[in-house]
């Protein structure tokens, strides 16, 4: 009988770490890596991803079947993205309706997803790398919600529309939420069945 017992974590991915705990890349050894945030289990493994220049939500396990049974799941994914000018409401009814991005070498249209423009800047932490100033012209936040995944998908989708995307912080996973973590926090949780809420903000 296996009584082993797997372990869990959600964490506030800051930016320009990867997501990932071996540099499988050969130019650059300096890449910043998961297992300086904190002293995790050998066996652990993130699920899913954020790329180099994104932050936010992250979800670990040394459970491999969890981790497959989530990726394969169409578990919502919340994301906030400050775009290069003030987006407006044609581009927001774009991305809802789904656009035509690259995606390995072919075109690929977006699945409809639930978008809208943000009134104000949300109360994230200044990101370590400070985004261009106002001098180079206005931005805004516009949030996002996806049940695909596609590598570089968010910042694709917003270029696609004509707001290139600055800043890109994944704030929800299913119903784990990234609240007030600060960035580089890691919390350890019991589970990862109540992700299955896929319930809309």
């Amino acid at each position: 009988m296996n009584t082993l017992k797997h372990q869990h974590f959600i964490i506030f991915k800051p930016y320009g770490y990867l997501s990932q705990f071996i540099n499988n890349q050969t130019k650059r050894n300096n890449k910043k890596l998961l297992g300086e945030l904190y002293p995790f289990p050998e066996t652990t493994m993130a699920i899913g991803r954020l790329d180099e220049d994104s932050e936010g939500l992250l979800l670990l396990t040394t459970d491999g079947k969890m981790s497959e049974l989530i990726r394969s799941s169409k578990i919502e994914k919340e994301y906030l993205a400050q775009v290069d000018g003030i987006i407006t409401e044609k581009a927001i009814e774009k991305l809802q309706n789904g656009v035509e991005i690259g995606f390995e070498g072919i075109k690929y249209q977006t699945k409809p997803c639930n978008a809208f423009k943000l009134d104000k800047a949300p109360n994230l932490s200044e990101r370590g790398k400070k985004i261009r100033d106002n001098r180079h012209g206005p931005t805004s936040w516009v949030s996002i919600t996806l049940r695909e995944g596609k590598f570089r998908q968010v910042r694709k989708m917003t270029a696609a529309v004509g707001f290139p995307t600055l800043r890109l912080v994944r704030i929800r996973i299913g119903s784990f939420k990234l609240d007030k973590m600060n960035i580089g926090e890691v919390l350890k949780v019991d589970d990862l069945i109540s992700l299955d809420n896929k319930t809309s903000k």
